[in-house]
C-alpha cells in the first residue's frame, strides 16, 4: 500500500486494483502504471527463481496488465452486494 493501491476483487485470473478511491487522486493513472510496472518486475524475478528451483518450462509463465481510467460505478459483482 506504499502507492495506496488497493485490491478490489479477483475475477477469474484477473486481479482488480484501484487507487483514487474513496478520495479522488489526480495522479491515479501514474500511480497505477507504477503499480503495474512493479508487478511485472516482481513477476519476472519470481519466474527466474521458479525456473531455477522447479526446472525448465516454468519460465513459460506470463503476466499481463491493463489499465482503465475513468468513473467508477458501484454495483453487484458475482451476485453479491
Amino acid at each position: 500500500t506504499k502507492l495506496k493501491v488497493f485490491k478490489v476483487e479477483t475475477v477469474g485470473d484477473c486481479y482488480v486494483a484501484v487507487c483514487g478511491l474513496p478520495e479522488k487522486r489526480d495522479q491515479h493513472a501514474v500511480v497505477m502504471a507504477r503499480f503495474a510496472t512493479a508487478c511485472l518486475r516482481s513477476f519476472k524475478i519470481l519466474v527466474k527463481n521458479l525456473d531455477v528451483e522447479l526446472g525448465p518450462g516454468t519460465s513459460d509463465l506470463r503476466l499481463r496488465t491493463g489499465l482503465h481510467s475513468g468513473p467508477v460505478t458501484a454495483g453487484v459483482l458475482r451476485g453479491e452486494r
